[in-house]
């Protein structure tokens, strides 16, 4: 992720061409100029001198303020961004934190099925590519999408991330819970999301301002450049996680279960998943282009359905980096399991919140670094299957 200063404005051009409001370049391309639309956010292409649309001008004062002629021929001005125009504009009321209803937990309880889980056949979320493979043939595969979203608090730009654009209401409110911006008891009065615009405002009824804490980042070591804004520990200081009972027979269901579920990376692969457990079931399965982007999609459904973290056991496909362990510790959850490997400060935190840490689950083999007092071993490991060539992710050496 990635911050960004949309405050400067200005007189905009790039060689011999120029900068045109996209709302306005579609206008004039469908021949229907009423249907030009003002955000928060102005979005523009950059079109060769050559493609100049005729831009039709306008006798309201509004237009001409933003439009005009001067010697050098028609130029676009950028107006200055204002997210409150945006955050205040026809706001889409937010149903609150029970959007999904707990009744959901327990009916999956009785069907062994995801509440949520990927839709690999959401063309929206993959391209077809033509290339060549090794012998020179032509092929044609589908890849995964990724476009940016930017992400404000109330009328205060936070973050771009890089996402494949799913959920992305969930991902914009667990990013701001695990970021400490959001608290338990927050009360979020509305969401409202663009897609054309690729922003997304959520509202609280609580004025914020984070400016201070905008000026200290850490990027982190996610796929999609993440990024951690302040006191990586702060609101964490003494924390100790809920004990739980964890069954290696839980541990062994869940990986297969969730490693043949339909998903994106079955379909076009580079990409990670986080799926939050209640013992051997699991409940809701994210995907995302980052590991982090998946983990606050999670951390977002739970927070709008109130869900209770004590007994969760949160399964990642990516590695269990610092990063990992802390917004684990943020959604309050004790288990913490992957299929990939650790790094040193990631086992160091997860010992610090007496966290169970799980990694290299594959198969029948598994390691665990942290909170092994959790374990139940009721499961004979040689009853167990290895895991099929066909389903194995990427992480086919012990530290990936």
């Amino acid at each position: 992720m990635r911050s960004r200063d949309l405050s400067a404005g200005g007189p905009s051009r790039l060689g011999s061409g120029r900068l045109i409001l996209l709302s306005d370049w579609k206008a004039c391309r469908r021949g229907r100029n009423r249907e030009r639309r003002r955000y928060a956010h102005s979005v523009f292409l950059f079109c060769p001198r050559a493609e100049w649309p005729a831009i039709p001008r306008a006798s309201s004062a509004s237009h001409t303020s933003r439009r005009r002629e001067d010697k050098t021929g028609p130029r676009a001005r950028v107006r200055k961004a204002d997210p409150k125009r945006l955050a205040n504009r026809n706001p889409r009321p937010h149903s609150g934190r029970t959007a999904w209803g707990r009744r959901d937990l327990a009916q999956a309880g009785q069907s062994g099925d995801f509440l949520v889980r990927p839709d690999p056949q959401d063309r929206r979320l993959t391209a077809p590519v033509v290339g060549v493979d090794h012998t020179g043939a032509a092929v044609e595969t589908r890849v995964v999408t990724e476009r940016p979203l930017t992400i404000f608090l109330n009328s205060q730009e936070i973050v771009t991330a890089m996402t494949i654009g799913d959920h992305p209401d969930l991902l914009a409110i667990g990013f701001l819970r695990n970021q400490g911006m959001l608290a338990a008891e927050e009360t979020i009065t509305g969401v409202d999301h663009d897609a054309e615009l690729g922003v997304v405002v959520v509202r609280t009824a609580r004025q914020t301002d984070y400016e201070e804490k905008l000026r200290r980042k850490t990027r982190t070591s996610g796929c999609a450049v993440g990024t951690v804004f302040g006191d990586m520990m702060e609101g964490l200081e003494g924390l100790r996680l809920p004990d739980a009972r964890l069954r290696t027979s839980w541990l062994y269901r869940l990986s297969h279960e969730i490693n043949r579920t339909p998903s994106l990376y079955l379909e076009a692969g580079a990409i990670h998943g986080t799926v939050l457990c209640e013992g051997d079931r699991p409940l809701v399965y994210m995907e995302d282009v980052g590991r982090h982007n998946a983990v606050d999609k999670v951390a977002g459904w739970m927070f709008v359905n109130g869900t209770a973290p004590e007994d969760k056991i949160l399964y990642t496909t990516g590695r269990l980096t610092s990063e990992m362990v802390l917004k684990t510790a943020h959604m309050g959850i004790p288990i913490l399991v992957s299929r990939s490997g650790f790094t040193a400060w990631g086992v160091e935190l997860a010992r610090q919140f007496d966290m169970t840490l799980i990694g290299r689950l594959r198969g029948r083999r598994f390691l665990c670094l942290s909170g092994a007092e959790r374990l139940d071993f009721d499961a004979d490991p040689q009853e167990v299957a290895e895991e099929a060539a066909k389903h194995r992710r990427k992480g086919a050496g012990p530290d990936a």
